[in-house]
């Protein structure tokens, strides 16, 4: 219990992103690192002929990135300037991500199975920019010295008064401490990235539309795969989404109204 409440109040006080400065994970080093492991998976991705910059998928995948930088570049609040940058790769795998600093990736499975529209690719765009705007992976970092420090301080007599295997305390730690921390994460990243694409004249209804396409596309999510991944469900995200529209719908009416 003490060692509890001692990792709470240093939470409470500090912060994961504190802690993860303490432990060498700054918003500069985890920006720096990043950039190199992105220039490594682009390399990669280069030499498999999978880079695409001709394509109509890719033209319009930048064309979005492009309109919506400016307002990232503006949301910035780390202290540390982002040198964004986005790779097209040719996959089927429907995803998107960005590193620390704003390194990103769109794969053209994402858009041309779901068939999106340049508003879909807006709101993932900007939901992807928000985890990086939002330092997500370094509150990440951050949250995981806490949490091994708490598996330290705690496992052996947690194990001891329980017969817990380590396999068992792992999966506490994962699903008590690391999941829901991760869907807050993405709840924030929804947010934010409904502002961006609003803020670059993109309809943030669309948001909707990404993820009726998605839950059409892999199935629809259970109470127990909600549980156990990162990101809500999509009826659970939708909702969110939807409440969010009357805040963030007049900023987008006055961006399609202002000259582009």
């Amino acid at each position: 219990m003490k060692n509890v409440l001692l990792l709470t109040t240093i939470t409470t006080l500090v912060g994961c992103t504190t802690v993860a400065d303490m432990a060498g994970y700054d918003t500069a080093t985890l920006n720096s690192d990043a950039a190199k492991s992105y220039s490594q998976v682009v390399s990669s991705a280069k030499s498999q002929g999978a880079v695409d910059s001709t394509s109509a998928t890719a033209i319009r995948v930048k064309k979005v990135f492009n309109r919506i930088k400016p307002y990232a570049v503006q949301a910035n609040t780390t202290g540390v300037p982002f040198d964004w940058q986005i790779t097209v790769i040719r996959s089927p795998e429907l995803n998107a991500w960005a590193m620390p600093g704003g390194k990103m990736a769109f794969y053209t499975g994402i858009v041309e199975t779901l068939k999106l529209t340049d508003a879909e690719i807006a709101a993932i765009m900007g939901h992807e920019m928000t985890h990086a705007l939002s330092e997500h992976s370094k509150k990440d970092a951050g949250q995981k010295v806490l949490t091994g420090l708490a598996m330290q301080l705690g496992g052996a007599q947690l194990q001891s008064k329980t017969g817990l295997s380590d396999n068992a305390l792992g999966l506490i730690n994962d699903l008590g401490i690391d999941k829901p921390f991760s869907r807050s994460q993405e709840s924030q990243a929804d947010a934010g990235g409904l502002r961006l694409m609003a803020q670059a004249g993109y309809n943030p209804a669309s948001a909707v539309s990404v993820w009726e396409k998605m839950e059409a596309e892999n199935g629809r999510s259970s109470a127990l795969v909600t549980l156990t991944s990162t990101h809500p469900n999509s009826q659970q995200r939708i909702a969110k989404i939807k409440a969010l529209l009357p805040e963030v719908t007049p900023i987008y009416q006055a961006a399609a109204k202002a000259p582009q």
